[in-house]
C-alpha cells in the first residue's frame, strides 16, 4: 500500500494545536494518558489494538500500571502522514470523557 506523502511541519502544527493532549517528539506524535485503573487501561489499549488492526497502521504502545502512552509514526514513510493524524483522532475517539491526561 502506498504511504501519504510527509506532512509539513506547519501541517503538524496545525493539528497538534487542535488537539492539546498530543505533543511531538520529533518524528512521532504522543499521548500519554492516565487511566482510572489498570483494567480500564487494558480495555484502552484493547479498543485501540482493534481499530489500529483494522487501519493497518500500529502505534506503539507502553503501559505502566494505569498510565498508558501512545506513540504514532509512519514508519514506511519514514515520518508523520496523514495516518497519523487519523489515527490520533481515532483513539482521542475511544477515550472516555473525563480522563485526565
Amino acid at each position: 500500500m502506498p504511504y501519504a506523502p510527509l506532512l509539513a511541519e506547519a501541517e503538524v502544527e496545525a493539528a497538534l494545536a487542535e488537539r492539546p493532549a498530543w505533543h511531538r517528539e520529533g518524528a512521532e506524535l504522543v499521548r500519554t494518558i492516565r487511566c482510572p485503573t489498570f483494567r480500564d487501561a487494558i480495555s484502552l489499549v484493547d479498543r485501540v489494538a482493534d481499530v489500529a488492526e483494522d487501519a493497518d497502521h500500529h502505534p506503539d504502545i507502553d503501559i505502566r500500571w494505569r498510565q498508558v502512552t501512545f506513540r504514532l509514526t509512519t514508519k514506511a514513510a519514514g515520518g508523520l502522514t496523514d495516518r497519523d493524524l487519523k489515527m490520533v483522532a481515532t483513539i482521542d475517539a475511544l477515550i472516555p470523557l473525563g480522563w485526565p491526561d
